[in-house]
């Protein structure tokens, strides 16, 4: 099994910043994706960041230039640095990690259970 554990969400005024966080563990062998999304009320899951075990990054249009995205490969951990936080911004943020397990099945993509994000205005 491979869990993820997402931590950092809070209430926020706008304008402000939030670090989320993003743990991975059990029995992995490699994670090759990971990935912040998000869902607001009544609206789809989006994608709000993504990178690889390359090191490459991707970002919605929307959280250009604001978001930063990271991950500590020797911790399975991933991070979210958010700044200049607006009320649109307001959302439950998912992790999500896709990857290979020491065991098998090999292959694994999962999610966390979600931290919530309120930006006030």
């Amino acid at each position: 099994q491979v869990q993820l554990v997402e931590s950092g969400g809070g209430l926020v005024q706008a304008g402000g910043s939030l670090r989320l966080s993003c743990a991975a563990s059990g029995s992995i062998f490699s994670i090759n994706e990971m990935a912040w999304y998000r869902q607001a009320p009544g609206k789809q899951r989006e994608l709000v960041a993504g990178t690889s075990s390359g090191g490459s990054t991707n970002y919605a249009d929307s959280v250009k230039g604001r978001f930063a995205i990271s991950r500590d490969n020797a911790k399975n951990t991933m991070y979210l640095q958010m700044s200049s936080l607006k009320v649109e911004d307001t959302a439950v943020y998912y992790c999500y990690a896709k990857g290979l397990r020491t065991v098998q099945p090999r292959h694994f993509d999962v999610w966390g259970q979600g931290t919530l994000v309120t930006v006030s205005s």
